[in-house]
């Protein structure tokens, strides 16, 4: 199962958190949107986000807001498999979860 480290768990709510913007999205929206799932420190984040970049799963780029660079993350199609991976171990994780409960 996926979901045996917190580190994949990571990984899945921020490829779902960056795949919800077409264009992509910004480190520190990425942060405040995770949080609102978990809690995690933009030290903890950042290196999530290059693994993810270096693993093929989102592409980085600069675009200039308000006179400085601000560096963007988008999913890439790889990333997108990845993450409906993390949703079926999810939805399969969380009926054995409920099955289990339901007894």
């Amino acid at each position: 199962m996926v979901f045996n480290t917190g580190a994949a768990l990571l990984d899945a709510i921020v490829l779902a958190v960056v795949s919800k913007e077409e264009e992509g999205t910004y480190g520190y929206k990425i942060t405040q949107d995770v949080r609102r799932a978990i809690e995690v420190s933009e030290s903890t984040l950042y290196p999530v986000l290059r693994r993810l970049q270096k693993d093929g799963n989102l592409i980085v780029y600069d675009m200039e807001c308000g006179g400085r660079n601000r560096r963007y993350y988008k999913i890439t199609d790889p990333g997108r498999e990845k993450l409906t991976e993390y949703r079926r171990e999810w939805e399969d994780y969380s009926t054995k979860i409920s099955m289990l409960f339901a007894e």
